[in-house]
């Protein structure tokens, strides 16, 4: 089984909406997820996160801190995956997709509401998503 290393960034901009990115090949369905990618060699997964999100929204972030890591078998792909979610602070939120893989469609601020509707690319990820944002709503209220 092939491993696969990559990061994912957590950005809420201050309207409460998360950075999010259409995606898919183009014989594929097209799902949302967290703007995410591989880990190049030597790469820390911090650089990983800001140049993919640069790379698949054109906004520039700043790595905060490691929200969590995902570890989950893909059997269908016969991949093992493991994913840094990292809680980022948003430095320009200037959307221009500059992906070279061109696999994103689109980059989106998404509110809350709108993320159960949305197809994902990792289900799994939907109640994370909802519990962050709604605390830092929460934080933000104090």
């Amino acid at each position: 089984m092939k491993k696969w290393y990559g990061a994912s960034a957590i950005c809420i901009n201050s309207q409460g909406q998360l950075l999010m990115v259409l995606q898919g090949k183009p014989d594929e369905v097209k799902t949302w997820s967290v703007p995410s990618g591989e880990r190049e060699e030597g790469e820390t997964f911090e650089a990983c996160c800001e140049r993919e999100t640069k790379e698949e929204t054109g906004c520039t972030i700043k790595v905060k801190q490691l929200l969590m890591t995902k570890k989950h078998v893909y059997p269908e792909l016969e991949i093992e995956a493991e994913v840094h979610y990292f809680i980022v602070e948003l430095i320009d939120s200037t959307i221009k997709v500059d992906d070279p893989d061109q696999l994103i469609m689109e980059a989106k601020w998404q509110p809350r509401e709108a993320l159960e509707q949305l197809q994902l690319s990792f289900p799994e990820d939907l109640s994370m998503l909802k519990g962050y944002l709604d605390k830092w709503k929460l934080e933000k209220m104090m």
